[in-house]
């Protein structure tokens, strides 16, 4: 009876990881065909073949490389700490198996990439756990820095845009003067206060607590690194790659080629919170946000949306190259290092 119960509790794992699967990237999907549905397929098919400079792409594709050696060099530093000095081959294809992870189930990746290297360097899966919570945390402020950059940059190019859209600014201050959005919020304050002690029991409530607790453990685990300049250096590399790599598609185009760098620092950032979103590899969304960034540098939309195709594509295409093929040899790589080691003794 108890082995019945629990097949039964394991299929219904496999089946809601399955629905959680169908229903992210049917939401990927679903983005993807309301930008692309109504767009001259024959024209993006004539600029993809007459009007991109490759070679931009190329250097794009190595900087990505370089910002993925540089997370792998990093992520080994945080693994130090708890005893243990992982091979860089191993941690890289971790790293790499990790991003393609990602392309199947969001969030999968970093459980994957901690299975792996647990699996190959013998160390504990939850001890890894912590290095990626908090590797996550300072990817977060990075992020969130960049974005305060931004917003103090742009500040006044996005409210020109809003100016010169006016259906943009009436539906903002329609929203932000709302009755029902006042009198919902006024709800929710009351309900808060009524039932704050039933909150606190709520799976929500503790799904927070758990966040803010990895958080902090997050930044105990940086804190006990030996060489926290290396650290340091790699937090901003990595940070640096990711703009440059996304940046250089700009040249690849005629009609982005001429856009300064904070423009370029701006469908980055925006473009980086498509990726947050829990859609397969950002498809979709990524595409969204980095559309209506160029939007406001005057990208006609049907540029910004090869642009965004071109981008997105290549990335896409370099973490499902580099993570199948480091899929594949890690078992050859650790066999063959197992008998290496063998033979010394």
């Amino acid at each position: 009876m108890n082995l019945q119960l629990a097949n039964l509790e394991s299929l219904k794992k496999i089946v809601l990881k399955v629905l959680k699967f169908l229903a992210f990237f049917t939401l990927g999907a679903f983005i993807f065909w309301l930008i692309y549905r109504d767009q001259d397929i024959e024209r993006i098919k004539s600029v993809l073949k007459n009007d991109v400079n490759y070679l931009w792409v190329v250097v794009s594709l190595f900087v990505g490389l370089l910002s993925h050696i540089s997370r792998t060099m990093r992520w080994g530093l945080m693994i130090e700490p708890i005893g243990h000095k992982p091979r860089f081959t191993n941690t890289f294809m971790a790293v790499m198996v990790g991003y393609l992870m990602n392309m199947a189930f969001p969030r999968m990746g970093e459980i994957s990439r901690c299975g792996v290297l647990a699996r190959y360097e013998k160390i504990s899966f939850t001890k890894l756990i912590g290095t990626v919570v908090a590797e996550r945390l300072v990817d977060m402020i990075s992020l969130l820095i960049l974005l305060g950059v931004v917003i103090l940059a742009q500040f006044g190019k996005v409210l020109n845009f809003v100016k010169q859209n006016p259906e943009i600014e009436e539906k903002l201050t329609t929203l932000l003067s709302s009755p029902y959005l006042i009198i919902g919020i006024i709800i929710l304050v009351i309900l808060f206060i009524i039932f704050r002690k039933t909150f606190k029991h709520t799976a929500f409530f503790k799904k927070i607590i758990e966040i803010l607790n990895n958080f902090k453990e997050g930044f105990i685990s940086i804190r006990s690194i030996k060489r926290k300049g290396w650290f340091y250096f790699h937090s901003v590399f990595i940070w640096t790659m990711y703009y440059i790599m996304l940046y250089s598609i700009f040249f690849a185009f005629d009609f982005t080629s001429n856009l300064n760098p904070i423009a370029g620092l701006t469908t980055f950032v925006m473009a980086s919170f498509g990726m947050v979103a829990p859609v397969q590899g950002g498809i979709g969304a990524w595409h969204f946000m980095a559309i209506e960034a160029l939007s406001l540098y005057g990208v006609a939309n049907e540029n910004g949306i090869i642009f965004a195709f071109v981008a997105h594509g290549s990335m896409t295409a370099m973490i499902i190259v580099i993570g199948t093929i480091s899929m594949l040899a890690l078992p050859f790589m650790n066999r063959r290092n197992d008998i290496i080691e063998e033979r010394t003794k």
